[in-house]
């Protein structure tokens, strides 16, 4: 059997404070990754990184009490699209990122082609909080939150009106971090 993956790179960064994370897709293509795969003799288009725009103000909007709001779903609408067109070709999409924004534009993409998915979310974090009870702002630590609805009605809405996953279709496991 002959799978096909799609893989694109979602540099956003301006979702939380450290500069850098942008540098994920590209670092981990240098490390072979697509040679990798296709020792597993797997088919791989690489579609490139997505345009996502890569600088914000970095300050807490004192109207929705979130930062970069515009610049991060920007770059998540240019995400979920080119999820929904690999996905219509028939690839399995692999997104490098980048901040854990990218989740939103990911699983809104997805949804487009599966309504009634579920998600594994695996992380030491679950990522549900809101413009109301975060203290940064950061929209990284919304992701998964916004997937199930809850939040800015921007993020929420992000390719296409509604939540995206059932709450219930989700599970999180987590491994605390060794400090």
């Amino acid at each position: 059997m002959n799978q096909k993956l799609g893989i694109i790179g979602a540099p956003i960064t301006i979702a939380q404070p450290n500069m850098g994370v942008d540098l994920g897709p590209d670092a981990i293509r240098h490390a072979d990754l697509v040679e990798r795969l296709k020792n597993l003799k797997i088919t791989i288009n690489d579609y490139g990184n997505v345009s996502v725009p890569m600088t914000g103000t970095n300050q807490i909007d004192p109207e929705t009490s979130l930062k970069n709001l515009n610049e991060v779903s920007q770059g998540n609408e240019n995400i979920a699209e080119k999820v929904k067109e690999i996905k219509s070709k028939g690839d399995f999409p692999l997104i490098l990122g980048g901040d854990h924004s990218i989740a939103i534009g990911t699983i809104a993409g997805l949804h487009h082609h599966y309504q009634n998915m579920g998600v594994i979310w695996y992380d030491a974090h679950p990522d549900l909080n809101t413009g109301q009870i975060s203290p940064s702002g950061n929209i990284h630590g919304m992701s998964l939150a916004a997937s199930i609805g809850i939040g800015h009605d921007r993020l929420i809405n992000l390719g296409g009106k509604g939540p995206k996953v059932d709450p219930k279709k989700c599970r999180y496991y987590w491994r605390p971090l060794n400090r």
